[in-house]
């Protein structure tokens, strides 16, 4: 939650208390103030100015008034005033849980409070502050404490700008209108609480969690002459009354984490730092390859520890996810949860996806590997002109990228393998060691996150292995970011509704009590599968991927003959259909395309994406979920090729809705088997199956609809398959002969699935 709330402070500090109409008639305000925020003329302004609001403010939202009234009285020098109408706000929320949110109404409570010491007993502010702050922030318990305590180090620069452009917009006027007046009041109200504490406050906060926390950094051996750093916290409160539950996350970069959370949770917290990001004396030679046994030692030093009551939950995003599923691989038996955010699955979704590989992965573990000065660290550019340099020149994979040293070695051993073989197998719970995963399992994912390849692969193996697994899935309109950070109204221009503003670390911890502590389930993971339907602002559940995916929706590639787009067809064509797609794998004029990021494009999307289908209008609602599959009639000239599926919501207005993203892309000679690989052949009519890991959960509206693009993979920033049948990393531009040619047939189809118009079943959070 902390993440989220340092993320909204931007948007939310500059507008404290929200502005919103008055009931008082529109009136204007003589108003000349100084051009610069912080010119020393500026209070002594606002003042007159809120000494001339006051008496006409009115305001229809009682939350409003109360909160812009303590503003207005705070600006004119009331502090007493102002003191008492933030109380009665405050029993407002307590009794009605109304806005505003309490996280930035407790700092403008402490700031208030302090204004009101300083005044009535003629003390410095700075002692009047550590008084009203050590009442207040002092009397919270520490999950309140925790979640407040970013809202009181926010930083100034975008409060002194929010005055600024309120200034700005006032120059060449000498007036102000009611509502604008008021907007200006409350920043400026902000912005002068903020500059008053700020020096004040970080010494405080740090004071009070030294009160509640007793923090420790802890080197734990996990091997003969290998230890792994941990930070240790537990809460003071909680270890006084007996042995606590512990969370473990194991992390590649403790300075992205904090200990604190699960602590303020009620938990033992263990962070620790995994070997290959730690001591260089330590270190493996890879990635992956001692996370799983580390893991499992901590577990087991966790549990003899006098602090610890036995039980053990891991936790962890991307490399932290996959941490707990290679320690479950051989579960120790204080391992009692598992609960995830798109973890990371070595060999489904790094360094490949669907067995192309990435360049992406190249530099992440060159990254994690480089020195803290190395020039090449977040240097985008610079990668992008590997990425490029690469795909001009022709030369095989194997090749890439040109940088000598350790990641390279590492990046080339990895692509040594491309099916996942033992290689991979070995870090990960593999078919039959699946049934022996007994404990509860949350796996958290989203429409638009990279991870949720390997989140539903974790989750469908599982149960696939484990009839009666304990494993529940939440899948919402979620990126990367958003599912680490939590949700926000806006993504990627892409609108989120209400119900799925969420902070997924929330709910986490909500399950993590109840599966360690025995506090009720959440609503929100009542079932198996549990996924907010986009449009129709509702979560539903379903007891299994099964169940969600028991009414198939078939469409039909089909040729039209006014040609793109062509047709996504309810039923098979009876007439034979041959339309052909050629992509040449030599052509490099688009080694600077980059794929776009935003989730609703304005226009079509561009045909190097492939042939595009599109089905009629839908004549009402319709819900569309589960997971892409289908079947590709086809006849191509190569023995292998990589294909690219994309779905989108065609609106009436025009605009282009991705259901998921990254498009769902894979190598045909492994969608039948990522371990066996079988080869496609060559200039003979053929049928492939296909099993997408990319969900989509959607109210599509009456009058949009459904288009998909098929294409060849073919990008400056992955593998190419040039189809000779060989290793695709030894293949290089001399080997691509011929450009693609593809034949596809009137037996190809896709399917999604329909949910119900209505679902009675499900809980939504309206």
């Amino acid at each position: 939650m902390r993440t989220a709330q340092r993320k909204a402070l931007l948007v939310l500090l500059p507008m404290a208390f929200g502005v919103g109409p008055t009931t008082a008639a529109a009136q204007d305000f003589q108003f000349e103030p100084p051009p610069q925020a912080a010119d020393p003329a500026l209070p002594e302004a606002m003042r007159d100015l809120a000494e001339r609001l006051l008496p006409v403010y009115a305001d229809d939202d009682p939350d409003r008034y109360f909160s812009t009234l303590a503003a207005l009285q705070m600006v004119i020098g009331n502090p007493t005033a102002a003191e008492t109408t933030r109380a009665t706000l405050r029993e407002r929320v307590a009794s009605e849980e109304s806005s505003p949110s309490p996280g930035r109404a407790l700092v403008f409570d402490v700031y208030t409070r302090a204004r009101a010491i300083e005044a009535a007993e003629n003390v410095p502010f700075a002692t009047a502050y550590e008084r009203a702050f050590r009442e207040t922030f002092g009397s919270l318990d520490d999950l309140a404490a925790y979640q407040h305590e970013d809202w009181f180090v926010a930083p100034i620069e975008p409060l002194r700008s929010a005055v600024q452009r309120a200034l700005d917009r006032q120059r060449g006027t000498s007036s102000i209108a009611l509502d604008d007046a008021l907007a200006l009041v409350q920043a400026w109200f902000a912005f002068e609480a903020y500059r008053s504490f700020g020096a004040l406050v970080r010494p405080l906060l740090a004071k009070d969690k030294d009160a509640r926390y007793a923090v420790e950094t802890v080197a734990i051996p996990v091997a003969p002459g290998a230890m792994v750093e941990a930070a240790l916290v537990l809460p003071r409160k909680g270890a006084e009354s007996g042995p606590l539950p512990a969370l473990l996350e194991l992390t590649l970069d403790r300075s992205s984490r904090d200990a604190h959370e699960a602590a303020a949770h009620g938990y033992a917290s263990v962070l620790a730092l995994a070997r290959i990001a730690g001591d260089p004396a330590f270190r493996p030679r890879a990635p992956f390859e001692t996370d799983g046994d580390d893991a499992r030692a901590i577990i087991d030093w966790i549990a003899a520890q006098a602090w610890s009551d036995g039980n053990v939950g891991m936790q962890g995003f991307r490399y932290g996810g996959f941490a707990a599923w290679s320690a479950a691989k051989r579960s120790p038996p204080a391992l009692k949860a598992i609960a995830t955010s798109d973890p990371l699955a070595p060999g489904i979704d790094v360094p490949n996806v669907n067995r192309i590989f990435m360049n992406s992965s190249y530099r992440w573990v060159y990254e994690l590997l480089a020195p803290p000065d190395d020039a090449l660290v977040g240097d985008d550019a610079r990668w992008r002109s590997f990425d490029e340099e690469w795909y001009r020149s022709g030369r095989r994979y194997r090749d890439f990228p040109p940088l000598p040293g350790r990641a390279r070695a590492i990046f080339r051993s990895w692509v040594n393998h491309p099916s996942y073989d033992r290689f991979w197998q070995k870090w990960l719970p593999f078919r039959e060691e699946l049934a022996s995963i007994g404990i509860p399992v949350l796996t958290v994912t989203g429409y638009y996150s990279p991870g949720e390849t390997a989140a539903l692969f974790y989750f469908t193996q599982h149960h696939r292995y484990h009839a009666n697994a304990d494993h529940a899935l939440l899948i919402g309109p979620f990126d990367e970011r958003t599912i680490e950070q939590g949700a926000t109204a806006e993504l990627r221009g892409l609108t989120v509704d209400p119900v799925a503003r969420i902070d997924p670390n929330d709910l986490r911890y909500a399950w993590l009590a109840h599966v360690l502590r025995g506090a009720a389930r959440p609503d929100i993971v009542s079932a198996e599968v549990n996924y907010e339907v986009a449009e129709a602002n509702e979560w539903r559940h379903a007891p299994s991927l099964a169940a969600l995916e028991a009414t198939p929706l078939r469409f039909y590639l089909a040729a039209s003959p006014t040609g793109a787009p062509h047709r996504l067809a309810a039923r098979r064509s009876e007439e034979p259909m041959a339309l052909v797609d050629l992509r040449d794998l030599g052509d490099r004029s688009d080694a600077d395309w980059r794929p776009a990021q935003e989730l609703v494009l304005a226009g079509v999307p561009p045909p190097r994406d492939g042939l595009q289908f599109v089905t009629e209008p839908f004549a009402e609602p319709v819900v569309l979920t589960g997971r892409l599959r289908g079947e590709l009639d086809f006849t191509i000239n190569k023995y292998d090729a990589d294909f690219t599926l994309m779905l989108y919501e065609v609106r009436a207005d025009g605009g282009y809705v991705k259901l998921f993203d990254p498009p769902f892309k894979f190598r045909a000679s492994y969608a039948r088997d990522r371990v066996n690989r079988r080869l496609l052949l060559a200039g003979l009519r053929q049928q492939l199956p296909f099993q997408s890991e990319r969900m989509l959960g959607r109210r599509i509206a009456a009058g949009s609809r459904l288009l998909l693009t098929l294409g060849i993979n073919k990008r400056p920033d992955q593998q190419i398959n040039y189809g000779g049948g060989d290793d695709v990393g030894e293949e290089a531009i001399e080997d691509a002969g011929a450009p693609v040619r593809v034949r596809w047939h009137e037996g190809s189809f896709i399917e999604v699935y329909r949910g119900a118009s209505e679902a009675a079943t499900s809980r939504a959070s309206r």
